[in-house]
């Protein structure tokens, strides 16, 4: 039976997110490679005291790359309950959304190196002078 109280889908749309995040994080090495990528940024961020608009590159580049997997690892499963055997297109498929978060990942990873980078080799610098 379908809910029709707002309050009631609300909840239901937050159960299925999360259980969703759950499932891609339990399957998915991947994303947990991702996932603790982000944190080392947030922890990165907080010890070297970003900007806040390099928080906010930091963030939305984070966000872009996480999305990029679990919209991947969706079409992934989609496309293996729907065609289990192997086929040229969704083989293709595949490869395209995971180029996706390749491309997610190469421009999360350049963004990184331009606002920590230059933090890392100041502070390390000032390491090796002491």
């Amino acid at each position: 039976m379908k809910e029709t109280s707002g309050h009631f889908q609300l909840k239901r749309c937050f159960t299925d997110a999360f259980r969703g995040l759950y499932w891609v994080l339990k399957t998915e090495w991947n994303f947990r490679i991702h996932l603790g990528m982000f944190f080392l940024a947030v922890l990165l961020g907080w010890f070297f005291k970003i900007s806040a608009v390099e928080w906010l590159a930091v963030i939305i580049c984070s966000a872009l790359v996480i999305v990029a997997e679990v919209l991947n690892t969706s079409l992934e499963y989609l496309a293996d309950a729907v065609h289990p055997e192997m086929d040229r297109g969704v083989g293709r498929a595949k490869d395209a959304a995971a180029a996706g978060v390749m491309i997610a990942a190469v421009a999360a990873s350049v963004v990184g190196a331009i606002v920590f980078l230059p933090r890392t080799w100041e502070w390390l610098t000032t390491l090796i002078e002491k």
